[in-house]
């Protein structure tokens, strides 16, 4: 038997998770390189389209297995799975693998990594954004191709069986689409940060998961083993002693308990212990998941990430697409408010069908993203703006402009948001008297300074603390070296977000926060202490933060407020926050 083996990184949920582990995406296999005979170049020839047949089967085989995931699961995984298998079909990458087996008298592991090498350097020659993203899907096959040849077991996002918890590099932001909580138990990845989009992710479906691990969890032999994932502690554990198992599955006992009892708490208001009423809502990240938001007592969205129906597709989703999707979820919600958040692309979030649209950034993170982009290229704003005011016609309907830096943004946004309005209203389309109401994303430091001068043209603000803190502290969430340093309780930070807060107070427009920050009972003291009165946090989240509200008073949070905000050493105010007891 394997000794147990304990590895320590970030975690990112609260709870427990026990079943087989899964390796995905594990680095390129070790490629044996050795020179061939002529009178061996056939046979090798044969060995390597032997194994694009067999890389052929499992993708077909893939395929036919996706057509079983929910609807939009389903049409993502076949998306991939289609690019991939027109890869192995007499592509690029094929014929020149199998020319060099012949030219260079090469084995066929090397042929292949070496037409890997050169597909790749001249599509970055290219500099298209879309031809890069494409390199992805080259570095996929071509390892599937190398397994195949070596004989290794390849597991992809796409293949883990039920229950199965995976062990991962790195799972990007169109990956996350793909994480159906009804077929993973848990995700553990060597990169990562408490506030990323893996986390986020996580977070909003409840999947237990560590992020931030050393790459020795990737190590082979891991794959297939018991495996528990402590999402509390930040702890994988491969091949748990007995012991440990049994002292995981009564923690695991215990919390599903206490999910019960949090279950009861679905219909009760959220309410403060001296009747201070808090406004509860969820962020959505896939249609697909609409249904968990009422289940857990969301009182509405607060966020739709509309950025996900542009990924893990080739071309961009047209106003209809994207007016069945948003017109599915305002139904569901039946009268409870949505809050569309405009496309945010751009940074870390890529999507191919944008490729025309974005050229390469030497700082991803400060360039062409989100309200700038969607500014740059109108007819992306409206295309969307027109899908959200008719889905406006099925329920309330709110806008949000993510990144914004100036009320000058706003102010062209909402000419854009009028001028849709109007086309539609020209068109005898059945939507609204008025065009929804528009607000600003505070996630950037210039907008917090500047709150007040964007409350005069925005109907309502929402506090994105993720991107807050990042660009406050200088510190890029989703990097694991240096997600340790990432602080929501700098006094920098704080202080951005009490402006905030009272420059909306000022103009009489709400203010919600709708970043990873809200979502830990941790702070819930503090924040309303701030004067936050509505949270919008991933749904699996909502029935704790709910039972932290009714336990609070409206005075002891103040107080609480207070304290934190006369000090200036984030050591000491994280001491006064980890020591608060109401």
């Amino acid at each position: 038997m394997t000794a147990e083996k304990i590895f320590t990184g970030i975690g990112v949920t609260h709870g427990v998770a026990i079943g087989a582990a899964f390796l995905v995406e594990v680095a390129r296999p070790q490629v044996p390189k050795y020179k061939i005979e002529d009178a061996n170049i056939e046979a090798e020839q044969k060995r390597f389209s032997d194994a694009v047949e067999n890389v052929r089967g499992e993708l077909q085989e893939l395929k036919t297995r996706a057509a079983g995931l929910p609807e939009t699961a389903a049409e993502e995984v076949t998306l991939l799975l289609e690019a991939h298998l027109a890869m192995i079909s007499g592509s690029r990458l094929i014929r020149g693998a199998a020319q060099k087996i012949a030219d260079d008298k090469i084995n066929a592991e090397w042929a292949l990594e070496n037409a890997m090498g050169s597909l790749a350097a001249q599509f970055r020659a290219l500099k298209d954004n879309y031809i890069a993203a494409r390199l992805d899907d080259v570095e996929a096959v071509g390892n599937r191709l190398l397994r195949s040849l070596l004989n290794i077991p390849y597991v992809s996002l796409d293949s883990v069986p039920q229950g199965g918890i995976v062990l991962a590099r790195e799972i990007s932001p169109a990956e996350t689409a793909l994480l159906d909580p009804r077929r993973f138990a848990g995700i553990c990845t060597v990169h990562g940060g408490a506030a990323g989009h893996t986390a986020v992710m996580a977070r909003s479906l409840g999947l237990p998961a560590v992020l931030s691990i050393e790459a020795a969890m990737l190590d082979t032999t891991a794959h297939g083993q018991t495996a528990v994932v402590d999402g509390i502690e930040g702890k994988l554990v491969i091949n748990p002693a007995p012991e440990t198992l049994r002292r995981y599955e009564k923690i695991r006992a215990e919390l599903a308990q206490d999910s019960e009892s949090l279950d009861e708490l679905r219909a009760e208001p959220a309410v403060t212990s001296d009747g201070t009423q808090i406004t509860l809502r969820a962020n959505l990240e896939l249609p697909r998941d609409v249904e968990t938001i009422s289940a857990a007592g969301g009182q509405g969205i607060g966020l739709f990430r509309t950025e996900f129906l542009f990924m893990n597709r080739a071309t961009l989703p047209t106003e209809e697409e994207q007016f069945d999707a948003m017109s599915t979820v305002v139904a569901a919600m039946k009268g409870a408010p949505v809050t569309f958040r405009t496309l945010d692309i751009g940074g870390d979030k890529l999507a191919p069908s944008l490729g025309a649209h974005l050229e390469n950034s030497v700082n991803p993170a400060l360039g062409l993203r989100a309200i700038r982009l969607s500014l740059k290229e109108p007819l992306l704003l409206k295309t969307q703006f027109r899908a959200m005011i008719r889905a406006g016609a099925f329920g309330p309907v709110r806008i949000l402009l993510p990144m914004v830096t100036t009320s000058q943004e706003v102010e062209r946004a909402r000419a854009l948001l009028i001028e849709s309005h109007r086309e539609l209203r020209a068109e005898k389309a059945h939507v609204e008297e008025a065009p929804p109401p528009l607000g600003a994303m505070i996630e950037i430091p210039a907008a917090a300074l500047s709150a007040d001068s964007l409350a005069a043209v925005s109907d309502f603000f929402a506090l994105g603390t993720n991107d807050l803190v990042q660009y406050t502290v200088a510190i890029d969430r989703g990097d694991d070296q240096v997600a340790s340093l990432y602080n929501p309780l700098n006094p920098a930070v704080l202080r951005l977000i009490e402006f905030a807060v009272e420059a909306g107070r000022r103009a009489g427009i709400s203010v919600s926060i709708c970043g990873e920050m809200g979502a830990d009972t941790k702070y819930t003291a503090l924040l309303m202490g701030l004067g936050l009165r509505e949270f919008s946090v991933g749904p699996a989240s909502l029935p704790r933060l709910k039972r932290r509200i009714r336990e609070l008073s409206l005075q002891q949070a103040e107080e609480h407020a207070r304290q934190v905000m006369n000090q200036y050493d984030p050591e000491r105010v994280t001491d006064i926050v980890d020591r608060f007891k109401p």
